[in-house]
């Protein structure tokens, strides 16, 4: 008995069915490895998307413990680890030991007006770049329509408000600040919220420089008592200021100089900047709060994430 070869037809078509599967195989193959991969990518996503969750409700948390009102900067348990890579960090400052820049320019008192003038100088301003700024600043704010002689009330797309400041950020939008704007953390050193003086017990010795009459003897000797034994500010060791009087011999001023100075300094301003950073793993996300703590109902005034 004889039997005859498959036909050529036959194996071409055997051929290209064998091409079909084996192109089919390997399309379901990259399609398996692409879903597996999407899969992959979907689980470090949701993952991630839980941790960024987790750090920023550890800020609030962190926000939460120091808005009560019996809660300080030298309150224990502003720096918690539950374990988990979870926990939070919170920093405690007064507002106080910045410029409030709304209290120095009211009212014109040009006992002020001279501090704001001299940290602008020392921000490296000239004295025209400082009295062109500080004119078109009191354009800005004040209520008429009447320009000063640098200053400018009305120009083409610019327009002076005539109302406060709502923001320190809003300065840079006043025309002759670009001096000041390009200077390296000017924003940080300034703020609208604090109760106008400056706060003797937070300001760093930059600040205490520009009060009338304190000389840097006298600067660096009441910084090193105010910050206790170990040097650092904000610790438990810190001495207690509860009244401006309680300075006054530290500061080794008379009471004819301190009498020079009412109105223009304070101690414990209760004006808070509240920083509070929650972490979740590798993941950190952070809170800024500015908050009049008195009495026992605490007023944000702003809130920063």
């Amino acid at each position: 008995m004889s039997f005859s070869s498959p036909s050529k037809s036959n194996r071409s078509h055997r051929g290209s069915a064998l091409l079909l599967v084996l192109w089919a195989l390997l399309l379901l193959s990259a399609a398996v490895f692409g879903f597996a991969k999407w899969m992959q990518q979907d689980i470090q996503l949701h993952g991630e998307a839980n941790r960024d969750l987790e750090a920023r409700e550890m800020a609030h948390s962190g926000i939460a413990l120091a808005l009560h009102p019996l809660v300080s900067k030298l309150t224990p348990g502003l720096e918690e680890d539950f374990g988990g890579g979870l926990g939070y960090k919170v920093k405690i400052v007064s507002e106080g030991g910045k410029l409030n820049i709304s209290w120095l320019i009211a009212g014109e008192d040009p006992r002020k007006l001279d501090i704001l003038k001299k940290w602008l100088e020392s921000r490296g301003l000239s004295y025209n770049e400082r009295e062109v700024f500080l004119d078109c600043l009191l354009d800005w704010v004040d209520p008429d329509s009447l320009h000063r002689l640098n200053g400018v009330e009305d120009e083409g797309d610019y327009h002076a408000p005539n109302r406060p400041l709502q923001s320190v950020e809003e300065i840079a939008q006043i025309r002759g600040s670009e001096a000041l704007t390009r200077t390296e953390g000017w924003k940080e050193a300034l703020t609208i919220y604090s109760q106008g003086p400056i706060d003797l017990t937070a300001a760093d010795p930059q600040l205490l420089r520009l009060i009338p009459g304190l000389s840097e003897a006298q600067i660096q000797r009441f910084v090193t008592f105010r910050r206790g034994r170990d040097g650092i500010d904000g610790t438990l060791d810190d001495p207690e200021f509860k009244k401006l009087e309680d300075v006054q011999i530290f500061l080794g001023i008379t009471p004819a100089q301190f009498k020079e100075l009412g109105g223009l300094i304070s101690v414990q301003d209760q004006t808070m900047h509240i920083t509070s950073e929650g972490h979740s793993g590798n993941v950190y996300r952070q809170v800024e709060v500015v908050v009049l703590k008195t009495g026992g109902n605490p007023q944000i005034l702003s809130w920063k994430e």
